[in-house]
């Protein structure tokens, strides 16, 4: 879905998957105002992984208040539900998603605890949805407990201003990073800090995900050092950073991680999009042209696809099917084992057929079945 020069909609700042109980992907985009002809917009489309594509038309609208100003940074929450978005004008807005495909609505909801608060460039639920973080253009970041928003972090000088946050995988701790290039550890329990990562004086730490795999406790930053970008890793038990690999080549403007944890994904500043697979950390999709000549102002994996949700400013939204090995589907593993079972049984039989009954005792010296050989 991109948006052509005669469109009369105004432009997507942004855009998340909405991942559905009943296993269906859909994807919601914020539109802004174009100037008095269309108000700023929040749509949701359904996604087809067959064509690896989104809806020719929305399943639902909604009209934002001219008031608000237009969408900053938009987040979904992991049960599909609740969706958040910021404004130009400050503060954040919670739409609750109810209904099927067919009768689909978004009912707008205030954020006592988050109105008239300035623009969050950062938003982001934890992996288990217990706790929600909003970092602002003003530095002030904050982190509140879910559904009951109960404040944990209220810390107005936390950074110059926010640039990037994250979770970690069992939602003990919180990454955030600074315009000035400083990255800080936050414990989500109380909101304390915990360390600021360590970087040479020439060094700007920019953006930051948490590895989503349980067995590679590792926070993943992109460290700028003049002209040179690469993408360094930190050990989340002792927070000493213990590598680092040029990936894309150029500044990143997002980075993103799969729910499953295989692959890491890095957008540019010109549009160019790289896809690396975290085990080896080697590069296994390259798009280089996706948003030719302008910033990917979103970036996300899909939840249960090889596909990933990118959008910017003057070629809207796009899906890209990603280039990397096929998975396992779940009938496949089942008929896998199913395979093994039908093979033991099959040599379970061969080995009971040719082997004596074990209820058939010896009756004689003389036996069909016995060994030719004595026992030494």
């Amino acid at each position: 879905m991109e948006n052509g020069d005669g469109s009369k909609q105004g432009r997507v700042t942004c855009g998340s998957w909405i991942r559905r109980p009943e296993n269906v992907n859909l994807v919601v985009l914020a539109r802004s105002r174009l100037r008095d002809s269309c108000p700023a917009l929040l749509e949701i489309f359904s996604f087809d992984p067959k064509t690896t594509s989104l809806s020719s038309s929305p399943l639902s609208t909604y009209v934002l208040e001219h008031v608000e100003g237009d969408p900053v940074a938009i987040t979904v929450h992991p049960g599909g539900d609740d969706i958040i978005c910021s404004f130009t004008n400050g503060g954040c807005k919670l739409f609750e998603l109810y209904g099927g495909e067919s009768s689909m609505k978004l009912l707008a909801k205030e954020l006592p605890s988050l109105q008239g608060v300035g623009p969050q460039k950062c938003l982001a639920f934890s992996v288990d949805g217990s706790k929600f973080a909003a970092g602002g253009v003003d530095g002030h970041l904050r982190i509140l407990e879910w559904p009951g928003l109960r404040i944990i972090l209220d810390e107005p000088g936390a950074h110059k201003s926010v640039l990037d946050m994250d979770f970690s995988l069992d939602s003990e701790f919180l990454a955030s990073t600074s315009t000035d290039g400083s990255a800080r550890i936050w414990k989500t329990e109380d909101g304390v800090p915990l360390t600021t990562l360590t970087r040479n004086s020439d060094e700007k730490i920019e953006l930051c995900r948490f590895s989503k795999a349980a067995t590679k406790p590792f926070l993943f930053c992109t460290v700028q050092k003049g002209d040179k970008s690469v993408t360094a890793v930190w050990d989340i038990s002792t927070w000493n950073r213990i590598g680092h690999k040029k990936l894309l080549r150029k500044p990143a403007a997002l980075m993103s991680i799969s729910l499953d944890g295989k692959y890491l994904s890095l957008g540019s500043k010109d549009g160019e999009m790289c896809v690396v697979e975290v085990k080896k950390m080697e590069i296994y999709h390259y798009s280089k042209r996706l948003h030719l000549g302008t910033c990917i102002g979103s970036l996300e994996f899909c939840p249960s696809e090889r596909v990933v949700l990118t959008t910017s400013d003057e070629w809207g939204a796009r899906v890209t099917k990603l280039t990397v090995p096929a998975d396992w589907k779940e009938w496949q593993i089942y008929m896998l084992l199913l395979g093994f079972f039908l093979v033991s049984a099959v040599a379970f039989y061969i080995f009971f057929e040719n082997s004596d009954s074990f209820w058939k005792f010896p009756l004689g010296r003389d036996q069909p079945a016995r060994s030719k050989f004595k026992t030494i």
